[in-house]
């Protein structure tokens, strides 16, 4: 039989016995009584030589029946209408049950987890790692703290946290909270603290949990612990002219200090975090260990900076180290949004780039993903028009630079690697100054930089990578200027490897942990993006509330290649939670299709 064959398949003529016998059974009181007879003599018949596998037989009591159907069962515009609305509503509490509770697809949104996660990627999002979760609420019908685990990735909804930005539509047409991706690097009552991008940590124990918190699997990916040294700042009005006072600084969305003006030219500060233990901020959590870096030319230096060259070799460069912040030399000044006010004391140090250490820096560099138009370069899901750095030479298109290698990213986010003729790839001091400067923000009013650098092991790191090893002689001669500058000034404090919070005899300094470490309270976690860089994270709103805990991606369906499959590290296939969902859903939809099948099976009057 050809398939452009207008007979009738067994399977369209039992489909069709189904749909109109439910219609009759609900309608057939309506009917005359000829009619009714009519109806159960064609179904009877119809079921007969369906039984037989008499298609052309059941073609055509197939086709009287829906005849039949159209003369005596059509739904009235009222009907329809319910039926619709029921339909839809149906699907749609189907559809939210799903995604709230047993699994759902997502796409990522941003390049706050690269380069685990990658905009555009397309997830698969286990519900049930955790417990299960109670539909539209932040709540759990059932949840097991033990199934978090540190260095896992993980999903969460905003509802109820300090996010900006955080309402959405789910649908098209419900109001709802925006769900987000990060890396879970603390559990309630962890202790933590920051040095040479990783984390150490003891849990609420005092037991040492580092070898979690630095998981082989993301060895790449490194720390810091805040976006900006003031993190959010919070102003009151002050009794003084034109002057905010006092200013309130908060990290992890806590109060941790309080500048407040003494006059127009003088302020004090103080510690509101931990201050039996903690006497400065930069001793906060490991915060001395890091500094903000941007690179400078020589004319920007004798612009923006206090700094004289005369000591320093000359270079092509020069990367600007911010670091070590104070609340023991506020100054008022105004900040970036031009409000005259308190800021949080800073050292800045400068170090010589040759051209050997900016060509290692473009060998490591990354980027945030962006757009070239005609010229200028647009940082990806931003709508800015003006403003926008340039890339002369570079054709049309988006791309991304990570670890040193440039890509183009095509169609749904499918990237592919340039080769080293790309224009892209075109180096020179200026070239490499804008990538590295603006390589995050894509955008000229946006000074600070978000790159950060820090001492491990005696070497600087810039990117994640030594770009100045411990022997290089530009360090060296960097350190001896910090000490020259210490011992000029007793205040001064200079920036250098501070170590690793560790014992003389290689073991975890607990006690340093318990008075200057980050602790995480009761049912909070902390949640970190992978791309420090560009992720607003709890550096930002806090710690995650245990109620908001939604699941944990489990599989990358898009784009194919290298990193297509499952999430690392990836959660454990069976756990109780999961056989209870997957278990309810197999009895559902398994009791459904047995009723649905028996109910049809033998048609009877």
């Amino acid at each position: 039989m050809s398939i452009f064959s207008s007979t009738y398949s067994l399977r369209r003529s039992k489909q069709i016995l189904k749909h109109v016998y439910r219609l009759f059974l609900r309608k057939q009181k309506r009917l005359s009584p000829p009619v009714v007879e009519q109806f159960k003599k064609t179904i009877l018949a119809l079921q007969s030589e369906i039984e037989a596998k008499n298609r052309a037989a059941s073609n055509s009591l197939a086709r009287q029946l829906q005849n039949l159907e159209k003369t005596h069962l059509k739904k009235s515009f009222l009907e329809q209408i319910r039926d619709l609305t029921f339909a839809l509503a149906f699907a749609l509490f189907v559809a939210i049950l799903i995604r709230q509770v047993w699994f759902e697809f997502y796409e990522i949104p941003s390049g706050s987890m690269r380069p685990t996660l990658k905009e555009q990627d397309r997830l698969v999002v286990s519900k049930t790692v955790f417990g299960i979760n109670l539909p539209l609420t932040t709540k759990h019908l059932y949840f097991d703290p033990d199934l978090v685990k540190r260095g896992g990735i993980f999903v969460f909804t905003g509802e109820d946290m300090d996010i900006r930005d955080v309402d959405t539509l789910y649908f098209y047409l419900f109001p709802g909270k925006k769900q987000y991706v990060k890396r879970l690097m603390g559990k309630p009552g962890d202790t933590l603290y920051f040095y040479g991008g990783k984390i150490y940590g003891i849990d609420q124990n005092g037991e040492d949990i580092t070898s979690e918190l630095q998981n082989p699997e993301f060895e790449n990916i490194e720390h810091i612990p805040f976006t900006h040294f003031e993190g959010k700042v919070i102003t009151a009005p002050s009794q003084l002219p034109r002057v905010f006072s006092p200013v309130f600084l908060y990290q992890m969305n806590e109060p941790v200090a309080r500048l407040t003006a003494l006059s127009g030219s003088d302020s004090r500060g103080e510690m509101l975090y931990n201050t039996a233990s903690i006497p400065d901020f930069g001793e906060l959590w490991g915060f001395k260990n890091f500094a903000t870096a941007r690179i400078l030319s020589k004319e920007q230096v004798s612009q923006f900076t206090d700094h004289s060259l005369q000591e320093m070799a000359d270079a092509p460069l020069y990367l600007e180290l911010k670091h070590s912040p104070t609340i023991r030399s506020p100054k008022i000044g105004l900040d970036e949004y031009g409000r005259m006010r308190p800021l949080l004391g800073f050292n800045s140090s400068l170090i010589p780039l040759t051209e050997e250490h900016l060509r290692t820096l473009f060998s490591h560099l990354y980027t945030a993903r962006f757009y070239v138009q005609n010229g200028r370069a647009l940082r990806f899901g931003s709508r800015a028009t003006e403003f926008l750095p340039e890339l002369p030479g570079v054709p049309n298109g988006c791309y991304e630079f990570y670890n040193g290698k440039a890509y183009e990213i095509k169609w749904l986010g499918v990237s592919v690697e340039l080769p080293p003729s790309h224009p892209l790839y075109q180096f020179d001091a200026k070239r490499m100054q804008l990538l590295y400067n603006m390589g995050i923000a894509w955008d000229l009013r946006v000074t600070d930089t978000a790159r950060y650098a820090y001492f491990r092991n005696g070497d600087l790191y810039l990117m994640g990578a030594p770009i100045l090893k411990k022997e290089d002689p530009a360090l060296l001669d960097f350190h001896a200027r910090e000490e020259k500058r210490k011992a000029a000034a007793s205040s001064y404090q200079p920036f250098k490897d501070f170590g690793p919070p560790l014992t003389a005899d290689g073991k975890l300094d607990v006690t340093l942990l318990k008075t200057r470490g980050l602790t995480i309270p009761p049912k909070g976690y902390l949640a970190l993006g992978d791309n420090h860089a560009m992720s607003g994270d709890s550096r930002d709103f806090g710690f995650v509330p245990e109620g908001n805990l939604r699941g944990g991606p489990s599989w990358i369906f898009w784009p194919t290649g290298t990193r297509w499959g499952s999430v690392h590290p990836s959660y454990p296939i069976f756990n109780l939670p999961g056989v209870l969902v997957w278990g309810a859903a197999a009895l559902l939809f398994g009791g459904y299709a047995l009723h649905h099948r028996k109910k049809y099976r033998t048609i009877k009057f």
